[in-house]
């Protein structure tokens, strides 16, 4: 199978699907590789290595014509549209819930998409999501960090233990990865962390890996209102459900928050878990709503792009190179968790939350594939 991977166009996205390790594996089980050229610059890697390890390298034009399946990172924009064709396997974070343009473009030319953040394991976790989550609560945290210093525009508060001084207060929504990536940073920097969610098993496990410093309560409206009055940073790591129209943190709850509080949205769902939340660059990363400074930025990662893509890498590898050795059919057909990441299939939209979330029609991946 010919692998094509293009340089990532989104705004101060500096990730590439994969390394020149990760070209190795292709290139070592008799595939080839198509590296867009400068691909990888933005993550430290130059086009010598990837041509050291077997990797062709050619412009985005022969990538999208000549490959069989394209391998990136982030959803499709506008103009890679015009490259789509049917039968074309693209494996990539779509996010396809919140681009309609981009869910018209793929089922409009009949492409077959896998999502990876919809891949799911035996036990219903999201292993090729957990490396962004992981990175991005953490990064997050630096974030928060980085905002509340007065010379960026914040209150002038060190995130940190002081001796002297009263311990800052880190509140995280969610218990998982990115919940759990934060709390780490924020508790080894002597903060008090609280961490909420509505499973009080990923309560429970998220307890025996952090330290003394966090405290686990369970979400609820009364619990979050009382907890926010004195938090100094809010962190969501709530992947919320794209078809819901509720809020965990609701515009009024902003007026119970300190003026000097800082929002910092993991997820970065519009209109999500943070209702005041919208979608912004690293470029322009912040703005204020109700007198709080908000963080929301829908590719933390990017900032860390050397970590995410060998990370990404290390993760996304395995299951491409399955599709490249058995064929996207077979591996569909022997994989029922790598079904779950289907979006599209030839014209057929696969993935129920893009149904819910945007009013179309949808079948089950195994419909499409007559399973």
């Amino acid at each position: 199978m010919i692998i094509g991977v293009p340089k990532e166009i989104k705004n101060s996205e500096y990730t590439v699907a994969i390394s020149p390790s990760g070209v190795s594996a292709f290139v070592e089980n008799g595939h080839t590789v198509l590296i867009e050229e400068g691909a990888g610059l933005g993550s430290g890697f130059y086009d010598e290595e990837y041509v050291a390890r077997g990797a062709i390298i050619t412009d985005k034009e022969t990538i999208y014509h000549g490959s069989d399946m394209i391998f990136k990172v982030k959803e499709l924009l506008p103009s890679e549209f015009k490259y789509l064709r049917e039968g074309l396997i693209i494996m990539t974070y779509f996010h396809s819930n919140a681009y309609r343009d981009e869910t018209d473009a793929c089922l409009e030319k009949k492409i077959i998409g896998i999502a990876c953040e919809d891949v799911q394991d035996k036990n219903e976790n999201y292993p090729l999501l957990r490396p962004m989550s992981e990175i991005g609560g953490k990064g997050g945290f630096i974030a928060a960090c980085n905002y509340s210093q007065k010379i960026n525009g914040g209150s002038g508060k060190m995130l940190a233990r002081v001796t002297g001084l009263k311990i800052p207060h880190i509140t995280i929504l969610g218990a998982g990865s990115a919940g759990l990536g934060a709390a780490e940073l924020a508790a080894g920097f002597g903060n008090k962390v609280t961490v909420l969610d509505v499973d009080y098993d990923a309560l429970n496990r998220a307890k025996e890996k952090l330290p003394l410093n966090v405290e686990f309560l369970h979400s609820d409206y009364e619990t979050i209102c009382e907890v926010i009055q004195y938090t100094d940073v809010l962190m969501n790591c709530v992947s919320w459900p794209k078809w819901r129209t509720d809020h965990i943190i609701t515009r009024d709850m902003l007026k119970l928050m300190k003026k000097d509080t800082i929002i910092i949205d993991v997820a970065c769902d519009i209109g999500g878990a943070v209702e005041t939340c919208r979608a912004m660059t690293h470029n322009q990363p912040v703005y204020f709503e109700e007198g709080i400074l908000h963080y929301c930025v829908d590719n933390i990662p990017s900032a860390y792009s050397r970590t995410a893509t060998c990370s990404i890498c290390s993760a996304t590898v395995p299951y491409a190179l399955d599709i490249a050795n058995k064929g996207v059919y077979k591996a569909l057909m022997d994989d029922p968790y790598l079904r779950k990441g289907l979006c599209f299939y030839l014209g057929n939209l696969t993935l129920e939350e893009t149904g819910l979330k945007q009013g179309r029609p949808y079948i089950s991946p195994e419909e499409a594939l007559g399973i």
